[in-house]
């Protein structure tokens, strides 16, 4: 029997995007955790720079098919997946014409962000979620990577709280250097208002910056993962004060990196 059943959601993970710390590491972490005995599930958003063909992507009839209303909009949502191999792992693609058919990830081709950035967050989000549904599986540890996964934590404090999937879950967010420069949209928390979360709790969206983003991101999780060494201390102290449990920042040269993981999951117990 798996020791914990783990739903990685990824703002991005490597050969798919290019090599830094936070693909790298999502990459990694899920094939280390497989391996380790848990069983788990992996997602990330279907960038339009994302090759299809060279990274063998195709399309799940069974799990596309549903609309998810975003802006009082419907969004098609289409799951793909793709394996490595190397690692034996399988990863799941959220996908939508609307959002993620563009030749880029987060920002365009001067470096801006994308100004629908924070519907495409709760896109990918509720994406995830409704495909885990579909498929009928239990996560004991849901561990988001990146500032794109952010609402997850929202999602599952709130709006999925009460659903025997997940209302047992632990939620682990994990900081990384990459942040946004330009606040996400102002209508971000009266959207999470309207997704069910709320209104005494969104406060801190009132600007969402990267910093209130994160801070109330923290809020809504039982752990922390310092993904890099040079992360904001604030965040990490926050978390602290928040009475978070938190993994600092583990070198992956070290040999008991993912012993370390797999400990820091079980304490979260």
């Amino acid at each position: 029997m798996a020791k914990n059943k783990i739903l990685y959601i990824c703002q991005q993970i490597m050969p798919y995007l290019p090599e830094n710390e936070e693909s790298r590491l999502a990459r990694h972490l899920s094939q280390a955790m497989q391996e380790h005995g848990n069983e788990i599930r992996t997602f990330m958003p279907r960038y339009g720079c994302v090759n299809e063909r060279r990274n063998q992507l195709h399309e799940v009839i069974r799990l596309s098919g549903m609309n998810l209303i975003i802006n009082d909009d419907d969004h098609q949502l289409i799951i793909k997946v793709a394996s490595i191999p190397s690692a034996r792992i399988q990863i799941y693609f959220i996908d939508n014409d609307d959002f993620f058919s563009r030749k880029a990830v987060l920002t365009d081709e001067d470096g801006k962000e994308f100004a629908d950035n924070d519907a495409r967050m709760v896109f990918f989000a509720r994406g995830v979620f409704e495909t885990v549904k579909k498929l009928q599986w239990k996560p004991s540890v849901v561990h988001c990577h990146g500032w794109f996964s952010a609402i997850a934590p929202i999602y599952l404090r709130n709006m999925f709280k009460d659903d025997p999937l997940f209302s047992d879950a632990k939620v682990v967010v994990a900081l990384y250097e990459e942040q946004f420069a330009t606040p996400l949209a102002k209508t971000l928390g009266e959207r999470l208002v309207g997704e069910g979360a709320p209104e005494d709790t969104i406060e801190k969206l009132g600007t969402p910056s990267y910093e209130n983003l994160m801070r109330f991101v923290i809020e809504n999780v039982d752990g922390v993962v310092v993904g890099s060494d040079k992360v904001s201390r604030e965040l990490v102290d926050y978390a602290r004060q928040c009475g978070k449990q938190v993994l600092d920042y583990q070198s992956p040269e070290e040999n008991d990196f993912y012993d370390n993981y797999d400990r820091f999951y079980e304490g979260l117990f």
